[in-house]
């Protein structure tokens, strides 16, 4: 998963490490062949790096290794030049990790990382061990700290599509199967009910399959896309309740309202058997909130029930990740209620 404000930053430090490295060249050496070249370098390296990040996105993987190749080449050629360009295998040691191989950016760590143990006794007027152990200790920490941060993002793209298949496909394949089978049901007796339960069998395909489509492409909620939080609520086919004065959500907050909205309602209908449930969206002066109540069967909140475990904690967890809290009151027999608010 891409963390867009670590590469940004990445690239941002990239720039003003080499700026600093070519302002400490003019300052400290005189402008000889050897200062020309290496500054000459210098703007050709910028060029080709900025190059690559603008286009990153049309260059392809053969292309970015390629560009990798170009910007190390580059970059090795100025650290002979000038040894203190040495400060920019941080964040090129990045760059590696994100578009290599573990075996192949193993490699590149340790040329970048000679590299620099180099320039560092170079620039030194007497070795000390601290010379190479920093260097290597340096590459050893960014390289567990990214491959962390990439575990951890891939733990995150996994649970927000577990996340969203509960909500979006599981719950469109239980209603195709329930309509289904009340077509089943029907097909002697009444036959043009059990077209009627078909053809919105087809229609619940086809929404689902869009909210597939979308949800791959980390995109909203399909009905978002053609309707206000409002209007979408009132298409889940509950009693819907409008309180205060509408004012803009960002689309996010109006997902996550969405998708727990669809969560309890299919709880509602699924696990409880309700015969009523009723959806209450309220606009406040500091916060928004949802309720969703229904009159089914209940349940102990302290005994786990299949269906309801995972649906409660996934509709905890996206509350939470806009700042906002989510409460469930139930008890056999008398319903259930649940209620998300968000500050805004």
């Amino acid at each position: 998963m891409e963390r867009v404000w670590l590469n940004r930053a990445m690239h941002l430090g990239f720039f003003l490490l080499l700026a600093a490295s070519a302002a400490r060249l003019v300052v400290r050496h005189e402008m000889d062949l050897r200062t020309v070249v290496a500054l000459a370098d210098t703007a050709l390296l910028a060029l080709v790096y900025g190059g690559g990040v603008l286009v990153w996105d049309r260059l392809g993987r053969r292309g970015r290794l390629a560009w990798l190749a170009v910007v190390l080449g580059c970059w090795l050629v100025l650290v002979e030049l000038a040894p203190s360009f040495a400060w920019c295998a941080i964040p090129l040691l990045y760059v590696c990790l994100r578009l290599l191989s573990l075996r192949m950016t193993l490699v590149a760590a340790t040329v970048l990382t000679v590299a620099v143990i180099v320039a560092q006794i170079s620039l030194s007027d007497r070795f000390d061990p601290s010379l190479v152990l920093a260097p290597v200790a340096v590459a050893a920490m960014t390289i567990v700290i990214f491959w962390e941060l990439r575990k951890a993002g891939v733990m995150q793209e996994r649970e927000r599509l577990s996340r969203e298949i509960h909500d979006t496909l599981a719950q469109g394949l239980t209603s195709q199967r329930m309509l289904l089978q009340a077509a089943d049901r029907a097909w002697e007796s009444d036959p043009e009910q059990a077209r009627a339960y078909v053809r919105t069998a087809i229609e619940a395909a086809g929404e689902n399959l869009d909210e597939a489509r979308r949800f791959v492409r980390d995109l909203g909620p399909a009905p978002l896309a053609k309707a206000s939080l409002a209007d979408a609520l009132r298409g889940l086919g509950t009693q819907f309740r409008l309180e205060g004065e509408e004012f803009p959500l960002d689309d996010r907050t109006q997902a996550v309202l969405l998708r727990v909205a669809q969560g309890a309602v299919a709880n509602a209908r699924e696990h409880a058997r309700a015969s009523r449930v009723i959806v209450t969206l309220s606009y406040l002066d500091d916060e928004v909130t949802l309720d969703v109540y229904d009159d089914g069967a209940g349940f102990d909140q302290a005994v786990a029930r299949p269906g309801r475990g995972y649906g409660l904690r996934a509709m905890r967890d996206r509350v939470a990740e806009v700042g906002g809290t989510l409460t469930v009151e139930s008890a056999p027999g008398e319903g259930t209620a649940v209620a998300a608010r968000i500050p805004v």
